[in-house]
């Protein structure tokens, strides 16, 4: 099934210290609204199933967004949006906003919320957004972004209080978290799998990862190219039948790295985005792996 992270716009209300998305460039790129439905339209014609307005705050631009929610129920596509909640401050304002995304079509509304967020946009903001949703109907859910540190106890007990539905989502050591400290790794020897759900910014460019985009500058291992040379349907096409993608969705990045010969200890000693560039953002590696990928490599696994 073909889904897809769609970056209307890179601007936002706040700038949380742990944002993945302040690699992007330029910073406050925007689609014209027009190309944009344009695009949903033929993305619908290309079997697209799901998409997810994210990147910078989707509902600073509210009236384009239930635009683009509306053209994407006619032609059934599943929708959600990602927000910082920030519209919120009030029940009355939270129910307002709420109200509009339903009667455009949204499927699920993602609630971003971490220590970091609170710092620009109140908890409370969380908790009435929810409240909303639940009183109107509305699927939804609080993406916790947390480092798995005592710090964010208090967090995660303040969203059990509130009988909030959320999910942990690891912190993502790049953009702004790249300058925070990393706890060490504590876990078991694991395979790394990754959705590799493409994503397309606001100037067109395409990539086969939402979360790592714009870090493989060695190599260009995500980048797909872009609207303005290529159809939709030959990127996505470009991202389905490249053999490295794939194998990260089915083998994962630990038996890649082993492949390659990193010692055991080295591979956990890396989270999963992180070792994801250390495998593909070298010319060296990502040779390795390509050549290998039509050979012996989709063999050494369990």
């Amino acid at each position: 099934m073909r889904n897809i992270a769609f970056g209307y716009s890179t601007q936002c209300n706040a700038r949380c210290g742990h944002c993945v998305a302040a690699d992007a460039s330029p910073a406050t790129a925007k689609m014209d609204l027009a190309r944009a439905s344009a695009i949903i339209r033929e993305m619908a014609r290309c079997e697209v199933k799901g998409i997810s307005f994210t990147a910078g705050e989707p509902l600073l631009f509210l009236n384009d967004i239930c635009q683009l929610i509306r053209i994407c129920r006619k032609n059934g596509i599943y929708t959600r949006v990602v927000t910082n909640g920030y519209w919120a401050r009030s029940r009355e304002s939270s129910d307002r906003v709420i109200a509009e995304l339903i009667a455009n079509g949204l499927s699920q509304l993602r609630l971003s919320f971490s220590r970091w967020h609170q710092q620009y946009i109140s908890r409370d903001n969380i908790v009435r957004a929810a409240a909303s949703c639940k009183h109107q109907g509305l699927d939804y859910f609080v993406s916790f972004i947390t480092d798995f540190s005592k710090t964010d106890d208090a967090c995660e007990q303040f969203l059990r209080q509130h009988h909030l539905k959320f999910f942990p989502e690891p912190l993502i050591y790049f953009g702004r978290a790249g300058e925070l400290e990393r706890p060490p790794v504590s876990t078991d020897y694991r395979p790394n799998l990754c959705p590799m759900n493409p994503y397309l910014s606001p100037t067109l460019d395409m990539f086969a990862c939402c979360d790592a985009a714009h870090r493989f500058s060695t190599t260009g291992f995500l980048y797909l190219g872009n609207l303005g040379r290529d159809t939709i349907d030959a990127l996505f096409q470009k991202n389905e039948n490249h053999a490295l993608h794939q194998l990260i969705k089915t083998m994962g990045l630990t038996s890649m790295a082993s492949y390659l010969g990193l010692k055991a200890r080295e591979i956990v000693q890396y989270r999963k985005c992180e070792l994801c560039e250390k495998l593909f953002n070298s010319r060296e590696n990502l040779k390795i792996l390509t050549d290998a990928a039509a050979s012996d490599l989709p063999g050494w696994r369990r």
